[in-house]
């Protein structure tokens, strides 16, 4: 059985957000303010980019990794339109 580094992306993205959310407690809890209550969902979100990368290119070199599936057939109505 070969390595797939691929399966090291789910647990790298879940590491990475993680540390997000530690890094954004770390740096902004202790001086948390008016100021900084507006501006902590574009904060955050930055943070949690890389998470998000990860995560994308789990989703992309592992195709079984998709909730939806694609049916086989045509479209999702009854008869086949």
């Amino acid at each position: 059985m070969r390595f797939n580094p691929a399966s090291l992306l789910l647990p790298a993205s879940i590491l990475a957000s993680l540390g997000g959310i530690a890094a954004f407690l770390f740096l902004f809890l202790p001086v948390f303010n008016m100021y900084w209550l507006i501006l902590s969902p574009i904060i955050l979100a930055f943070y949690q980019t890389p998470a998000v990368l990860l995560f994308r290119l789990y989703k992309k070199k592992n195709p079984r990794s998709s909730i939806i599936t694609k049916r086989k057939g045509g479209g999702n109505a009854p008869d086949g339109i």
